[in-house]
C-alpha cells in the first residue's frame, strides 16, 4: 500500500465554508486515494494571511514550525507529500522541511510565484512561497499563466505538468433543455466577486426582451449585491445558497450561464455549467480562458458590459446557436474536464515517482 500526505495551506478540505478552493482540494484527494493509496491530510494548519500582516505571518511561521516538529516525530512512512495550491498569501511552510529531513517526494499542484510580491507586506510570505516551489520535485500547474513564471523560474531537474481543472464526474450530467433563465453564481464577498457581480448589474440594462436572472449564492455582501439589482425587480431573483445537487438542478433549469470572472484562478462554476450545456458568457481572461469552450467569442475587459450583453442578447434571441454552443461546451468539458483524463494525467507521473523508492 502506497501512503500520500496531504496538505492545503490555503484552505484544508474540512474546512465548513464552501468555495472552489474546498472543491478542488477535495476533488484532488478522490483522485489521489486510487488502488491501495492511502491519503492522510497531515495537517489543517491554514498560513493564509490576506491581509499582509507581519505580525499575523510571524504567528503563522511559530505555529508552521511547531507543526514540522509534530510531523517529523509522527509522520509514519510515507510515499510522497502533495501541497495544494502554495502561494504568496499562503505558502507551504511545512512541506518541504519534512520532505527533506524524511526524504519524501515533494509535489505541489496549483503553485505559483510573484515576483512582484518579493518586496512589501507579504515579502517574506512571497519568498517562501517561491522556496517552497524550488523544493518541488514536480509542480502540476491548472492554467497558462501560472506556468509562465514556474516555467521562467523553475530549478533544473523540476518537472512541470499541466493538470486541466476538472469536475469529480465520470461522464457528463444531464443537459438542460435551454429554454430556462439566465443564470448567474459566485460567494457573494468583497474584491473580485464583487466586481463581477458589479458587472452583472452594469451588463443588464443592455439587454433587450424580456429576460430573468437567477443568482446562485451568498455572503457577507450580499445585501450590497440585493442593492444593485433592486432596480430589476423582480427580474432578478436570488436563490441563496445551494447544495451541490441543488445547483446541478439549477444549471439544468436555466439556459445560459453568466459570470465576468474578474481575476478568477479559472472557476469550477464554468466548467459545472458547460458540462449540464449551458453556453458561457464571459470576459477573455486568464484563468477564465483555462476552462472555457475555445473560440473568439469572449469579450475582452476593455470591451465593457456592452460587449457582453451583445453576446447575451444572441444567444437568448436564437436557440439554435444556443444548443450549438451548448453542445460544443459538453464536448469539451467531456474531453478535457472529467475525472478519467485528470485522474490519468495525475498518475502517470506520480507513479514512477513513488516507485522510485522502491
Amino acid at each position: 500500500m502506497n501512503r500520500i500526505a496531504f496538505y492545503a495551506p490555503m484552505k484544508p478540505p474540512t474546512h465548513p465554508v464552501p468555495s472552489g478552493d474546498r472543491q478542488m482540494a477535495r476533488n484532488l484527494l478522490a483522485l489521489l486515494r486510487h488502488g491501495d493509496t492511502r491519503v492522510d491530510v497531515v495537517s489543517e494548519l491554514q498560513s493564509h494571511d490576506k491581509a499582509g500582516d507581519t505580525d499575523i505571518q510571524s504567528g503563522l511561521l511559530t505555529q508552521a514550525r511547531a507543526e514540522v516538529e509534530r510531523l517529523i516525530a509522527t509522520l509514519p512512512p510515507t510515499d510522497l507529500w502533495v501541497t495544494y495550491h502554495n502561494y504568496y498569501k499562503a505558502p507551504d511552510l511545512i512541506g518541504p522541511t519534512i520532505c527533506r529531513v524524511r526524504d519524501i517526494p515533494y509535489v505541489q499542484i496549483e503553485a505559483s510565484r510573484a515576483k512582484s510580491r518579493l518586496t512589501g507586506k507579504w515579502a517574506g510570505f512571497a519568498q517562501a512561497a517561491h522556496d517552497a516551489c524550488d523544493a518541488a520535485d514536480v509542480i502540476f500547474h491548472l492554467t497558462s499563466q501560472d506556468h509562465i513564471a514556474l516555467n521562467r523560474d523553475k530549478p533544473a531537474g523540476q518537472m512541470l505538468v499541466h493538470l486541466a481543472p476538472f469536475l469529480l464526474r465520470e461522464d457528463l450530467p444531464p443537459a438542460s433543455p435551454l429554454n430556462g433563465p439566465i443564470l448567474s453564481a459566485g460567494m457573494m464577498r468583497a474584491g473580485d466577486k464583487l466586481d463581477s457581480y458589479r458587472l452583472i448589474a452594469q451588463t443588464l440594462p443592455h439587454l433587450r426582451d424580456d429576460w430573468q436572472l437567477q443568482i446562485a449564492g451568498d455572503g457577507p455582501v450580499r445585501d450590497q449585491i440585493e442593492q444593485m439589482m433592486a432596480p430589476f425587480g423582480p427580474r432578478v431573483r436570488f436563490l441563496g445558497e445551494l447544495s451541490r445537487d441543488q445547483m446541478q438542478a439549477a444549471y439544468e433549469q436555466a439556459g445560459v450561464f453568466f459570470w465576468p470572472g474578474v481575476n478568477e484562478a479559472y472557476g469550477m462554476v464554468y466548467l459545472e455549467a458547460q458540462a449540464a450545456g449551458l453556453p458561457v458568457v464571459a470576459q477573455n481572461r486568464p484563468g477564465v480562458s483555462d476552462v472555457v469552450m475555445p473560440g473568439p467569442i469572449y469579450p475582452f475587459p476593455e470591451d465593457g458590459p456592452g460587449a457582453m450583453a451583445q453576446q447575451l442578447n444572441i444567444l437568448l434571441s436564437d436557440p439554435d446557436l444556443r444548443k450549438q454552443r451548448g453542445t460544443g461546451a459538453r464536448r469539451h468539458i467531456r474531453d478535457n474536464h472529467l475525472a478519467p483524463a485528470a485522474r490519468q494525467r495525475l498518475w502517470d507521473t506520480l507513479t514512477p515517482l513513488m516507485e522510485g523508492r522502491t
